[in-house]
Order: structure tokens, then C-alpha cells, then sequence
């Protein structure tokens, strides 16, 4: 099993968002964003489009097209970014229900959703924690070392 990296690829698509917007472009565009990523425009432009729901971003039309940033990077945590992307949660339950005659089956799913729940808010605060800002602060930092 890989680890699902949807909340790495939306980070890097916003932190690169704002350095682009510091160098002076007004949008971004899902290819040059892809190009950073390093994957296809259209796992970017479906990113956008929950970042878009979330009222992180907007599409901008006509001449020029593309996508900016709606809020300040300062105000926008990875937390935001995580709730952007509706991942319900970090681990699931069984597909089918386990058996319930069985001593294991039968305790299971309430003993690992507590365990679940504590990771799940433990994850969630270090989330609020950090911001959009901060990533590119870090990002950036390393490039100089």
C-alpha cells in the first residue's frame, strides 16, 4: 500500500502558487504547476478544483487565465488544506463488518477508533499549527543550506 498524497500535492501546488505570485506573475497556470509537481495538469486542475470549493483559490478567465491564490498564505494552514480535500479521516474500518460472534471481530472497531480518534486529533492540531506561509518560509531556507 503507498500512503495517499493528495494533501502533499495540494501543499506544493499552494506554496508554489504564492512564490510564483511573488515573482511577479498574476496567475498560474496547471501546466506550469504540473512542471513543479512533476506530474500530469490534470491531477492539477482536479487539486484546484477542491482547492476552489474550499474558497482557497479561484480560476481567472479570458486573457491571462489562470489560478491565484484567494487568501493570504499566512492564513492558510495545512489543516485548511487537509479539509479542502474531504479525506474522511486517517485509517478506515473494515470494508464488511467484522464477525461479531468472534472475541477479536466483535471488540475491534470501537477499541481502534478511539486509538483512530486520538491520532486524528493529535494530526489535526499539528495541521492548524503550520501554514502555507511557513512551508515556503522552509522550502526556501533549505535552498540556502
Amino acid at each position: 500500500m503507498s500512503a495517499n498524497s493528495r494533501l502533499t500535492v495540494a501543499v506544493h501546488v499552494l506554496t508554489w502558487m504564492v512564490l510564483d505570485r511573488r515573482e511577479g506573475h498574476e496567475v498560474a497556470t496547471s501546466e506550469r504547476i504540473a512542471g513543479s509537481v512533476n506530474t500530469n495538469p490534470v491531477v492539477i486542475r482536479r487539486c484546484l478544483g477542491d482547492l476552489r470549493k474550499a474558497g482557497l483559490v479561484e480560476a481567472r478567465r479570458g486573457t491571462g487565465a489562470g489560478w491565484v491564490v484567494t487568501r493570504d498564505p499566512e492564513s492558510i494552514t495545512l489543516l485548511d488544506v487537509y479539509e479542502a480535500l474531504d479525506e474522511g479521516g486517517l485509517f478506515g474500518m473494515h470494508n464488511a463488518q467484522p464477525n461479531q460472534s468472534c472475541p477479536v471481530g466483535s471488540g475491534i472497531q470501537p477499541t481502534l477508533r478511539q486509538v483512530y480518534d486520538g491520532l486524528e486529533d493529535a494530526m489535526r492540531k499539528q495541521l492548524a499549527g503550520t501554514t502555507i506561509a511557513d512551508v515556503l518560509r522552509d522550502v526556501l531556507a533549505r535552498q540556502r543550506e
